[in-house]
């Protein structure tokens, strides 16, 4: 063989181990060339899910390649984001993430197969939801005291979209506050069927995420007792907060970022970052977020992951302190 072809072939050879060690590198085209997945850890319907088709259709428009939502449920966020976790870092697989899946599972859930403070890189917080606590046709409670005093003496019951998220965790910290062990919770796998059996009065009450209980709200097919956020929501001005209506101390706020997995290169970190900012901006996308009760945060990639750690250590503490567990 001439030394030449020699060359060619280590140069090869090189080239290739290189762009293996580096996704960047192994792209031949500018990203985006080819369609974006984002994954939803939770079912269709789902705020997560209502959130990433808003996204997912921003960035189709301002990057001009197709995106695709792809719900993958189960064991409560955990399969869809470690399946983001160990997807291949180029930019193609991304997670809408939530609080249950990036910041309160790992206190709750031993043996997961991924580390949400290590194997992701943080884009941006999509938006902030307060929990509002809803009761159907079977409870005739409406107030928070009185719906204490009530879960008391009767077998009452709770709905969540799964066990770990915000709506399960604020239901465990209001019984551990409220001194209401009983309430008995009862998780589905996400999507609308928890609201469905709250309205139906097979399930008495749910903390929910406001976009998915509001129109029933206003429909009058479930009754507001109170919000789980530290002030109130102007979309229901008369509900007070749980910690005004009687429980001091009591604040409960879920949210949901996009993330991506943690060796993706930081210029497509960046991109994603600015199209998402700037569509968060948008004063269309912004009155569409804030009318279903989601409030639009943006920020930096690393202002993000600061505030993952921060929620990350105050979940487990609270954990840790009310005692909460998955059983």
């Amino acid at each position: 063989m001439k030394l030449q072809s020699i060359r060619r072939l280590v140069l090869g050879a090189a080239v290739c181990l290189l762009a293996a060690a580096d996704p960047a590198l192994a792209q031949s085209a500018p990203w985006p060339s080819r369609p974006i997945t984002i994954v939803v850890p939770f079912g269709a319907g789902s705020v997560t899910d209502q959130l990433a088709r808003i996204v997912g259709q921003h960035l189709s428009e301002s990057m001009g390649q197709p995106v695709v939502i792809e719900n993958k449920a189960g064991a409560d966020g955990n399969i869809g984001a470690a399946y983001v976790a160990g997807a291949t870092p180029d930019g193609y697989t991304l997670l809408m993430g939530a609080a249950s899946t990036n910041a309160i599972n790992p206190s709750l859930h031993k043996n997961l197969r991924f580390n949400p403070l290590r194997d992701f890189a943080p884009i941006t917080n999509i938006a902030a939801v307060p929990n509002v606590l809803v009761v159907g046709p079977s409870v005739k409670a409406r107030s928070v005291k009185d719906f204490v005093q009530a879960a008391r003496t009767d077998k009452y019951s709770y709905a969540s979209s799964g066990a770990g998220g915000s709506m399960h965790l604020a239901g465990e910290l209001f019984k551990v506050m409220t001194k209401t062990p009983d309430i008995l919770h009862i998780p589905f796998k996400g999507g609308s069927a928890p609201v469905t059996e709250v309205m139906a009065g097979r399930i008495n009450a749910m903390f929910c995420n406001l976009p998915l209980c509001l129109q029933h709200i206003k429909a009058g097919k479930l009754t507001a007792l109170g919000v789980t956020s530290p002030r109130r929501t102007p979309l229901l001005p008369d509900v007070p907060t749980i910690a005004e209506a009687g429980v001091p101390g009591y604040e409960v706020e879920g949210w949901f970022g996009f993330f991506a997995p943690a060796a993706v290169p930081k210029p497509i970190i960046d991109r994603l970052n600015k199209e998402v900012v700037a569509m968060l901006k948008d004063p269309k996308v912004k009155e569409k977020l804030l009318a279903q009760g989601a409030e639009p945060v943006g920020g930096t990639p690393e202002e993000f992951a600061a505030f993952v750690r921060k929620e990350h250590d105050r979940w487990a503490k609270i954990i840790a302190e009310a005692g909460i567990s998955l059983q």
